[in-house]
């Protein structure tokens, strides 16, 4: 899969532009807030529909524009599709594959699959247990995009009962309890779904991510990883009865898949709380590309990778190691400096203020 050609009006900084792509490696090169990753922000929007940044739609347009436009065109085997979203400031974005309009989302994504490597990634693991279940469900939806349906339905499942729980204002009665069973019924089935499609892509992470885990710490650390529910023991709905009063005294769901945890161990301790921040760095990578090749393995083709100034937050060795991993792959790579030895760019585009000065 690559993206042949890149499109961008009114994005961030970008007035208008027009990219043609190769398929190795291609090294965006500027300094600091002239719009590298800007650039590779807009492809992996394309692939998660929204900012792997975390930002607003409005903050991706163009300051004093109503909206911006991604275009894309993604070549995977032999066939093309030409992808546009135009975001619009306070509004629905609009969404078209090969110029037809499309009104779901999940309609959109799954035309671009990209393996997204940040700076932030540590939070895969000092972070909290939302970022490990956030990283588990793309991965979902990179092998299949159906599972955002899923997600989306669990979301809005979710927030529906968190309604009628904070409607409820402290008290139950027996309307809140008819329509508290309603939706528990309705969580319980969209819940029970998602974490077992959870348990089972961990189950296909575990011996990838530990055979790079092993490799990255020339075989000195042995890795675990499980994931855990609060409600295992007596299943969803039973535990969601238990804690009903709670939930309404509170307003809000305590118990469920999301609050799950995934726990990751190094040498049988907390990654969060007990590795070093080299070997926490080096977890965060393994988990990357774990899910990168097991995205590829599902599939049959292989992500996009994204590479938004990864090398200037990892040491020597660390970086060396990455490079000699890297699968065969379109790559994107932003550096404010010089990339570290070892990596071969095919192409090498400079930015400066939002615009492309030399290619």
């Amino acid at each position: 899969m690559l993206v042949q050609r890149l499109w961008l009006k009114d994005f961030r900084n970008y007035a208008s532009v027009e990219l043609y792509l190769t398929g190795g490696i291609t090294a965006v090169i500027g300094s600091n807030g002239q719009g590298k990753t800007n650039l590779v922000e807009a492809v992996a929007w394309l692939a998660r529909g929204s900012s792997f940044r975390g930002a607003t739609t409005d903050s991706m347009v163009r300051s004093t524009f109503d909206r911006a436009v991604i275009r894309a065109e993604v070549v995977d085997g032999k066939r093309t599709t030409l992808l546009e979203a135009e975001l619009v400031v306070g509004g629905r974005n609009r969404l078209q594959v090969n110029h037809n309009r499309v009104q779901r989302q999940g309609d959109f994504i799954g035309n671009v699959r990209a393996t997204i490597f940040g700076p932030d990634d540590l939070v895969l693991v000092k972070g909290g247990p939302a970022e490990r279940r956030s990283f588990l469900d793309d991965l979902l939806v990179d092998i299949a995009p159906s599972n955002h349906g899923l997600r989306s339905d669990f979301d809005r499942i979710l927030r529906q009962r968190n309604n009628l729980l904070r409607q409820a204002s402290g008290r139950n009665s027996p309307e809140v309890s008819a329509s508290l069973d309603v939706w528990d019924s309705k969580l319980c089935q969209v819940g029970e779904e998602l974490v077992a499609r959870r348990v089972d892509l961990l189950e296909g992470l575990k011996p990838v991510t530990g055979e790079l885990v092993k490799f990255l710490s020339d075989g000195s650390s042995e890795l675990q990883m499980f994931y855990e529910r609060a409600w295992a023991e007596e299943g969803l709905e039973q535990s969601l009865t238990r804690v009903r009063t709670d939930d309404i005294r509170r307003g809000t769901t305590t118990v469920g898949p999301h609050r799950d945890e995934v726990r990751l161990m190094v040498d049988g301790l907390p990654a969060r709380s007990h590795a070093s921040q080299g070997e926490q760095r080096s977890l965060a990578v393994a988990l990357r590309l774990a899910g990168h090749k097991v995205v590829t393995s599902n599939t049959g083709s292989n992500p996009i990778i994204l590479l938004d100034d990864v090398f200037s937050e990892l040491d020597p060795i660390r970086a060396s190691a990455l490079i000699s991993l890297l699968p065969k792959a379109q790559t994107v790579v932003t550096t404010a400096g010089d990339l570290p030895e070892g990596v071969v760019v095919d192409r090498r585009i400079q930015v400066e203020d939002g615009a492309v000065v030399s290619r």
